[in-house]
């Protein structure tokens, strides 16, 4: 089977989870690559619904094998209830997952300096998850942090790195924002009873992934979060704190460019983005939430509503050029299905100056209005076409738009929640 990487093309929440899900079932790895327990992926099968915010979607297969990478950030107290969720659903998935010694541990203090750095820039907040993100990150960055190879030390030692690390912390807490301290020893002890948990998964990834680098194994990388999101690529400051690009894939993994086979990524059939930032395309009023609630447009993980617009091609083609896509997958087409007219923003303007290219300035970005094409609405279901043919013709030429104008083939297009709801095609749309 060809490797294959699955990124998101917009500002997350694309429908990666279901994808994945779709596409890794004969493969033998499935590898997380980037971003904590901040991201969300729902995976609908039959009538049960599984939210993973740290296991690799791939989870829900027999026999697929799960690393959590090495440019991930991992909470050790989250990473054990998804495990346990998961096993009193009935599946078993602890001798399927290994984590990166490599990737960094994120702990309670990082979530608590998270909140505070968010209440400190009260209306000009980021709007982060809360879950720890960017602080584990810049201890990664500074070379301060823990790694989950740590986990593996004997008691007495990992016991008294953790007392050392709080305690550094809560002077942070204390100086910084005038915070209470966290309880070092419990912490302390809590973390080397989960380590006694976690550290049987620990394992080298270079040593793991040797047989996807010899050809005799296959992978599928999946990123958390999109391509706008990237925190070189992406709407700066408004954006996660790692790579959730292709260059993440090549970093969070170890693994060499000769690896990757298919580049696909994954495209809402409109556009929504969750917490604060600039967003050319966004519906105000009710237009934006009869598209919501249509949608169900809801944060996996934090419950927080999204923002919903108009597909915006303008970001979409940045997001197919930068990451070499082989091909695009549209997700919630349906979701489309009762609107009379939809539309696509396939420019901008700034000051009634029309822009070359997706702006890298958020500044910039942030004054960009958008030039529309509009196109006729089909007004007919959609979830339960399983072939092009199947869809209106609408529909069709909607998609053959997308496809031209994003200038890579359509492969796969999603029309409802459930796994087995996809329409798939090697030749992409245009007949």
């Amino acid at each position: 089977m060809e490797n294959r990487v699955v990124i998101g093309g917009q500002w997350g929440d694309e429908g990666k989870g279901k994808i994945v899900d779709t596409l890794c079932r004969d493969l033998d790895w499935v590898l997380r690559y980037q971003g904590g327990a901040n991201a969300g992926h729902t995976i609908h099968i039959g009538a049960d619904k599984h939210v993973l915010h740290l296991i690799p979607s791939g989870a829900l297969h027999d026999g697929v094998k799960c690393l959590l990478g090495g440019g991930m950030v991992i909470d050790p107290w989250s990473l054990r209830d998804e495990i346990l969720a998961l096993e009193q659903k009935g599946i078993d998935v602890r001798d399927r997952i290994f984590i990166a010694s490599t990737a960094a541990l994120l702990m309670p203090y990082h979530k608590r300096l998270d909140e505070l750095k968010e209440e400190q820039l009260k209306r000009k907040s980021i709007g982060t998850t809360g879950r720890g993100i960017g602080p584990a990150y810049l201890d990664k960055i500074q070379r301060t942090g823990m790694r989950m190879g740590d986990l593996q030390l004997p008691a007495e030692n990992l016991e008294r790195k953790v007392i050392e690390m709080i305690l550094s912390a809560n002077e942070t807490l204390s100086t910084n924002y005038d915070a209470e301290p966290l309880a070092s020893r419990v912490l302390a002890e809590e973390l080397v009873v989960l380590a006694k948990f976690i550290a049987p998964m620990v394992v080298n990834p270079y040593e793991v992934l040797k047989g996807v680098r010899q050809g005799t194994e296959s992978v599928l990388l999946e990123g958390a979060q999109g391509t706008l999101l990237d925190i070189d690529h992406g709407t700066y400051p408004f954006v996660t704190s790692s790579n959730s690009t292709i260059g993440g894939a090549m970093t969070g993994s170890g693994l060499p460019p000769r690896c990757f086979g298919e580049i696909n990524g994954i495209f809402k059939a409109y556009l929504t983005r969750v917490g604060n930032g600039p967003f050319p395309t966004e519906l105000l009023g009710e237009q934006g939430i009869s598209l919501r609630e249509a949608g169900g447009e809801y944060g996996a993980t934090t419950g927080r509503a999204r923002r919903c617009g108009w597909f915006d091609m303008v970001a979409a083609r940045y997001a197919a050029d930068i990451n070499g896509l082989t091909g695009a997958i549209i997700t919630k087409l349906d979701v489309l299905d009762d609107l009379a007219a939809i539309q696509v923003a396939t420019a901008y303007e700034v000051e009634a100056e029309r822009l070359p290219c997706f702006p890298v300035d958020g500044n910039i970005l942030s004054r960009c209005r958008p030039v529309y094409q509009e196109f006729k609405g089909w007004e007919k279901p959609t979830s339960e076409c399983r072939r092009l043919t199947d869809l209106p013709a609408a529909a069709r030429k909607y998609l053959e738009f997308l496809e031209a104008e994003l200038g890579t083939l359509i492969v796969g297009i999603s029309v409802g929640k459930d796994r087995e709801q996809m329409i798939w095609t090697d030749t992409g749309v245009t007949t």
